[in-house]
C-alpha cells in the first residue's frame, strides 16, 4: 500500500493528467469535473443523530453551490466515511477509504475520533481538513508544531471556557437574585470519553477553586447508558445546588433527565451539549422545559448575527427539522472550502487551499471566525466565537448569555420552585 503522502502526490498527478487529456480530446470545448468532499461522520452507532446532521448540513451547502454553477464549472460531491462508534479502528478505516479516493480534495467533520488522531493522517496526506469538536485534543496535537499541521483547522475555540464558565454563570445567577445557592454543593457526572471527561475535570477544578463542595463525582463508561437511578439516588442523598451531566450523547442525557424528573431535587440542572440536538427534546418532551446548556461554536442566534437564522431557516426548509450545532457548522465549513478554492484557484493545489483556509476571517453562524495561528483553533471571545448559554422552554431554545447577544432571560427551572 502506498504512503498517504505518496497517495496525495499521485492524486495531484492523476488530476493534472486527466485535465490535460480532456483538453486534448475536447479541442477546447467546455467541460466539467467533480470535486469530492470527504465527510467523516458517525452514520451508525450511538451518535448517529449527529452524523445525520453533519451530512445534511454539508449536503445543503453543496446543493446550493452546485445550483449556482459550482466552482470554475466544476461541481461538488459529498462522500461519507462512517466512523460508527468512533473507535480508532473504525475511524482509521473511514479515513483511509476517503484518502484513497483521488477525487477527494477536502475533508471535514463535526467530530470523527474523540482524540482527533486522524489529524496526523491528514498532515501526512497533505489533505485540507476542517473539524469542530474536542478542541483540547486538536490543540494538544497542533500547538507543539503548528507548521507541521497547515492541513488542519478547528471551527471550535479552546474548551477552556467550558471548564470555567458554568461556575461563573451559576454564581452570576445567584448574584442577580435569580437563584439561591444555600449550600454551594455540586454533583458532577460524566462519561468516560475525551470530550465529556475533559470538560468535567475542568469544571471540578473550577468549582473547587471557587469554594464549592463536590457531593457526587461519577464517571460512567462511554456508550449507551439507560439507567442512571443509582447515581441519582446519591444526588438525592445530599441535595446539591447544581447538578451537572457532561455526557454528550442525546439518548443518554435524555434518560438522565427523565429519571431525574421521577423525583427531582431543587437543584439547577445543567447538561452538556446534548440538549442542543433536536432529538433530545423529542425524547424528553415536557421534561426539557427549563434545562440549561452551553455551546462553543454553536449558532449565535441573535439579531446581531442574522447569519445564524438565515442558515437555520434554510436547513429547516429543506429537511423539515431544526439543525443542532453541527448541521449549521458543516454548512459553514463547505462554504469555507469554497472561499479557500476561490483564493487558491485550483482544488488540486492542496498547499494553497490550506493556506487560504488558515487566513479565514469572516462572519459565520457562530460569530466571527478567525484562526489562532499557534493552535489552529477558532479564536474565542465575545468579539469572535463566544461561549453561549441556552435555556429550553416549551421545546424552544432561548439564548440567555452573554448579555450583549441574549434574546431572552433565564427563568427559574420548574422543579426549583
Amino acid at each position: 500500500m502506498m504512503s498517504n503522502t505518496m497517495g496525495s502526490r499521485v492524486r495531484r498527478l492523476l488530476l493534472g493528467a486527466s485535465l490535460a487529456a480532456l483538453a486534448a480530446t475536447a479541442g477546447g470545448a467546455a467541460w466539467a469535473d467533480t470535486i469530492k468532499i470527504g465527510l467523516l461522520a458517525p452514520q451508525t452507532g450511538p451518535a448517529a443523530a449527529d452524523g445525520q446532521e453533519f451530512q445534511r448540513g454539508a449536503q445543503l451547502a453543496i446543493d446550493e453551490i452546485n445550483a449556482a454553477g459550482g466552482f470554475n464549472g466544476n461541481t461538488f460531491e459529498l462522500v461519507v466515511g462512517d466512523v460508527k462508534d468512533q473507535s480508532a479502528g473504525n475511524v482509521t478505516s473511514a479515513v483511509e477509504r476517503l484518502l484513497g479516493d483521488p477525487d477527494v480534495h477536502f475533508m471535514t467533520t463535526g467530530y470523527a475520533s474523540l482524540t482527533n488522531f486522524e489529524i496526523e493522517n491528514m498532515a501526512e496526506a497533505e489533505m485540507p481538513y476542517v473539524l469542530s469538536a474536542t478542541s483540547q485534543q486538536t490543540r494538544d496535537i497542533i500547538a507543539p508544531d503548528p507548521a507541521k499541521y497547515t492541513c488542519c483547522w478547528s471551527l471550535t475555540p479552546s474548551f477552556d471556557a467550558y471548564n470555567t464558565d458554568v461556575t461563573y454563570f451559576v454564581e452570576k445567577l445567584a448574584k442577580d437574585g435569580k437563584i439561591q445557592l444555600p449550600t454551594k454543593k455540586v454533583a458532577i457526572i460524566s462519561s468516560d470519553n475525551a470530550y465529556s471527561k475533559t470538560i468535567s475535570e475542568g469544571m471540578k477544578k473550577t468549582f473547587t477553586e471557587q469554594g464549592w463542595t463536590i457531593t457526587v463525582d461519577e464517571l460512567v463508561p462511554f456508550g449507551e447508558v439507560t439507567d442512571w437511578r443509582a447515581i441519582l439516588t446519591k444526588v438525592r442523598g445530599d441535595v446539591p445546588d447544581v447538578v451537572i451531566n457532561t455526557d454528550y450523547l442525546p439518548g443518554n442525557s435524555a434518560s438522565f433527565l427523565n429519571q431525574f424528573m421521577e423525583q427531582p431535587t431543587k437543584s439547577l440542572v445543567f447538561l452538556q451539549y446534548a440538549p442542543s440536538v433536536p432529538e433530545f427534546v423529542e425524547l424528553t418532551k415536557a421534561n426539557s422545559t427549563g434545562i440549561i446548556y452551553n455551546l462553543l461554536g454553536g449558532p449565535l442566534t441573535t439579531p446581531k448575527n442574522p447569519r445564524a437564522d438565515e442558515v437555520a431557516a434554510k436547513y429547516k426548509a429543506k429537511y423539515g427539522t431544526e439543525s443542532g450545532t453541527y448541521g449549521v457548522a458543516l454548512y459553514e465549513t463547505v462554504y469555507l472550502y469554497l472561499d479557500a478554492l476561490k483564493k487558491a484557484g485550483d482544488a488540486s493545489d492542496h498547499a494553497a487551499v490550506m493556506k487560504a483556509l488558515g487566513e479565514t476571517d469572516k462572519q459565520i453562524s457562530a460569530g466571527r471566525l478567525k484562526f489562532d495561528q499557534a493552535t489552529h483553533l477558532a479564536m474565542q471571545g465575545d468579539d469572535f466565537i463566544p461561549i453561549t448559554f441556552f435555556q429550553i422552554w416549551d421545546g424552544k431554545r432561548t439564548l440567555i448569555s452573554p448579555e450583549q447577544y441574549a434574546t431572552g432571560e433565564f427563568q427559574i427551572q420548574p422543579w426549583m420552585k
